[in-house]
């Protein structure tokens, strides 16, 4: 399967792998849905959230097993708050639908920032741009091709 996310990484020599799953439509816990139908632990499924900084929009990529610490993104991005982003907002931003934005190979590149957790594996599972597509790539490739930076941003 091609996405934007997977051309991406191909564009920019990143190894990587795929997995997908049959998406249940009735499911709105999308990051649920992806360990349960991947086998693999919640803490190595990360989940892209945009936030918005007053400024514009901005990533915040933690594992789904825990949720997104708002106070904690802000200040690693400098900026004094940020609220979660409209889902239209971030749709039109990204070009993704709603539990399937990946964080590589958005419309826009926006500032991101990876819960420092994702260093303590190999390599970590982010969405591929579609519901039930998963991307298996290692942290700091991730950090390369989104030019992100690591925080603690999870809790």
């Amino acid at each position: 399967m091609s996405t934007p996310a997977t051309a991406a990484l191909t564009r920019a020599g990143v190894a990587f792998r795929t997995h997908t799953y049959r998406h249940d439509q009735s499911v709105d816990s999308y990051g649920d849905e992806a360990a349960a139908a991947t086998g693999v632990p919640a803490e190595r499924i990360f989940k892209t959230l945009l936030v918005d900084t007053g400024h514009g929009l901005a990533v915040g990529v933690v594992p789904v097993s825990g949720s997104l610490d708002l106070k904690a993104v802000a200040a690693a991005l400098g900026v004094k708050r940020v609220t979660m982003a409209e889902p239209a907002a971030a749709e039109r931003s990204t070009g993704y639908v709603v539990g399937g934005i990946s964080p590589v190979g958005q419309r826009r590149a926006l500032p991101t920032v990876i819960d420092d957790s994702a260093r303590a594996y190999t390599s970590v599972f982010v969405s591929g741009g579609r519901r039930g597509f998963e991307i298996e790539l290692a942290p700091d490739d991730l950090a390369r091709v989104t030019r992100a930076r690591f925080a603690p941003i999870g809790r």
